[in-house]
């Protein structure tokens, strides 16, 4: 049972764990005029807590992108949570938010956290996971909302050895879509295939940051290797390119989950969030490192 607020004054900082089906949302980031995750939790959070919400999140989703671990946190008077049915245990907005929330966004968990505590620059990595069918008929039908299809037959070892060469620090700016002085060198730590019970392919793609559309384009390049379009030589020289390329395609959205956000011990967050700004530019600072 996590320890209740007690401090009357001041602002306490909420980390929140997060799953949600993108199929219906614009993305994550707030749009006017659209339905998008943030804006939908924030509401529903500021109704409850009767004071502004304003979410930090770990890693921007785009249009129809889901998540089973998504992270975020905001900061709110330490007053909103002394009402009765909080009595200051964060952790009771699960089931209050739970009641108000639509069917397809959840928040899974809430607790306090200290102000050291950044979703997105104290994350140490980010996991995403990507399904894909290749059966001629195509997705099954209960998961197509979170399942693409190939139009070809995949091959799963090609595929993992194409990923193999893509592995380790390197610039990936032939996998990124072009956002100003945004830098699109990064570390990806794993990029694996399996088959599942159902036959369909899975990809755990893993790394300390993404740049817009990256894990999609990696997707797509390993996917053509997969199918015999290309060769492994082919997928690997895409690193030495300077600027996205033309000839990688971009996997559909719905088969992209984000599922897991690494963080290093509380002790170690600010100087993590330090560092990762450090390291960053401008761009990346306004939130263009994670999404996808």
């Amino acid at each position: 049972m996590p320890a209740p607020v007690t401090d009357e004054g001041g602002q306490c900082r909420l980390r929140l764990t997060i799953g949600y089906d993108g199929t219906d949302f614009s993305g994550w980031a707030t749009q006017p005029g659209r339905r998008t995750v943030c804006e939908t939790i924030e509401t529903t959070l500021a109704t409850i807590l009767r004071a502004p919400v304003r979410l930090t999140v770990a890693g921007r989703t785009d249009a129809g992108v889901h998540a089973s671990g998504q992270v975020a946190h905001c900061d709110v008077p330490v007053a909103s949570l002394a009402t009765r049915s909080i009595d200051g245990d964060p952790s009771r907005l699960v089931r209050r938010l739970a009641k108000m929330l639509p069917d397809d966004v959840r928040v899974k968990a809430v607790d306090a956290v200290s102000d050291d505590f950044d979703a997105r620059f104290a994350a140490l990595a980010r996991t995403y996971e990507y399904r894909l069918a290749d059966a001629r008929w195509g997705a099954e039908p209960m998961l197509a909302r979170t399942t693409a299809d190939w139009p070809r037959a995949l091959d799963v070892d090609a595929m993992n050895a194409a990923s193999a060469r893509l592995v380790g620090l390197n610039d990936f700016a032939a996998f990124c879509r072009y956002r100003p002085g945004s830098t699109t060198i990064r570390e990806l730590q794993a990029f694996t295939w399996r088959r599942d019970e159902h036959d369909v392919l899975i990809a755990v793609v893993r790394a300390d940051a993404f740049c817009w559309s990256m894990v999609r384009s990696l997707v797509g390049a390993v996917a053509v290797v997969g199918d015999g379009r290309r060769d492994l030589d082919w997928c690997a020289s895409l690193l030495t390119e300077k600027t996205r390329s033309a000839q990688v395609p971009v996997a559909q959205a719905r088969g992209l989950s984000l599922v897991h956000v690494a963080y290093p011990p509380p002790e170690d967050w600010a100087v993590r969030a330090e560092r990762t700004r450090d390291v960053r530019d401008e761009a990346d600072l306004d939130g263009g490192c994670c999404g996808d």
